[in-house]
């Protein structure tokens, strides 16, 4: 059995801690996710424990057969996703641009390569926040999650095809602005 499934099948039985280890599991990628939607750090890490909070309360409502048919990450994402979508919809707030790049520094690197790095971390998280939401949300599931077409389109509640183009129009957008950068410097 793969660790999902004997997570889901803890999380059906009630044992103690099953929770804790969902949160564990998935807390990395869901503030990932949530930081490719939001565009700042702060934002990310409330969208992430409000994703959770709302998580365990929709478990405590769920029968066992149906906490088993689960796909954790994908259910997950879609809280995070409509978490995000109701901030931004009480708020009516643009998203800010990320100010500081999330993975640690590779030693490997010498000081000046690692502010080019992480300077072009900053570059390209700018841009991706100023996509459209609908092409930001499936680039982040699609790019940075790793998710399938389909797996996305489960999450985004839309055709597999929908976000098939979200993606060829949100990648293609940031071509065309990374290009268009990269004359003016």
């Amino acid at each position: 059995m793969d660790a999902d499934n004997e997570l889901k099948e803890r999380l059906a039985s009630g044992a103690e801690g099953a929770f804790e280890h969902l949160v564990r599991a998935y807390e990395h990628r869901l503030y990932a996710f949530a930081l490719s939607l939001c565009g700042n750090g702060a934002d990310a890490e409330e969208v992430a424990q409000d994703a959770f909070v709302r998580a365990h309360r929709a478990l405590g409502g769920y029968t066992p057969g149906r906490i088993r048919d689960l796909r954790l990450a994908g259910w997950l994402y879609r809280i995070a996703l409509n978490v995000q979508r109701n901030r931004v919809r009480r708020r009516r707030l643009r998203v800010v641009a990320l100010e500081d790049a999330p993975e640690p520094a590779d030693p490997s690197l010498d000081p000046a390569a690692e502010v080019e790095r992480r300077s072009r971390l900053v570059e390209l998280a700018n841009l991706v926040s100023g996509l459209p939401d609908h092409h930001r949300s499936a680039v982040a599931l699609r790019c940075v999650q790793g998710l399938t077409y389909a797996e996305a389109a489960r999450v985004l509640g839309q055709p597999e095809g929908t976000v098939k183009a979200n993606v060829h129009r949100g990648l293609t957008a940031l071509r065309r602005r990374a290009g268009e950068l990269s004359k003016v410097s």
